[in-house]
C-alpha cells in the first residue's frame, strides 16, 4: 500500500501567518513597554520604597512573561514556516516540554523571592 504523502501548507498561507506572527509581537512589544512605564509609576509612589522585596518579585514576574512571551512568538513563528502538519506538531511537542520545565523554574525562583519579601516585610522584633 503506497504511503499518503504529508499534507503540505501552502507558502502564501505561510506568509500570511507569519506577517500576522510579527504584528501580534510589536502589539505584544508596546503592550510591555506600557507596562514598563505603568511600573516605574508605580515604583516612584509613596510606600512603594518600603516594599523592595514585593518589586523584586514583580520585576522577575514581568521578566519571566517577557521570556515566555518571546518564547511563544518564535514557536509561532516557527509554526508559520512549517511545511506540513508532522512539522507542527513535533514543534509543538518541543515546545510544551521545554515550557514545562521552564514554568517549574520559574515557579520556584518566584517562590524564593516571595518567601524573602515577606520575610523582610514581617514587623521586626524589638530587642
Amino acid at each position: 500500500m503506497a504511503e499518503k504523502p504529508p499534507f503540505e501548507i501552502p507558502p502564501e498561507l505561510r506568509d500570511f501567518a507569519e506577517k500576522n506572527v510579527e504584528q501580534a509581537r510589536v502589539a505584544y512589544g508596546q503592550f510591555m513597554d506600557f507596562l514598563a512605564q505603568a511600573m516605574g509609576a508605580w515604583a516612584g509612589s509613596p510606600g512603594s520604597a518600603e516594599m523592595p522585596g514585593f518589586r523584586a518579585v514583580q520585576e522577575k514576574a514581568v521578566a519571566f512573561a517577557k521570556e515566555n512571551a518571546e518564547r511563544s512568538f518564535a514557536l509561532a513563528s516557527e509554526i508559520a514556516r512549517a511545511k506540513d502538519v508532522q512539522e507542527v506538531l513535533t514543534l509543538q511537542g518541543r515546545y510544551a516540554q521545554t515550557q514545562m520545565q521552564t514554568f517549574g523554574i520559574q515557579a520556584q525562583q518566584l517562590s524564593w523571592l516571595m518567601t524573602d519579601a515577606m520575610r523582610d516585610f514581617q514587623p521586626k522584633a524589638k530587642g
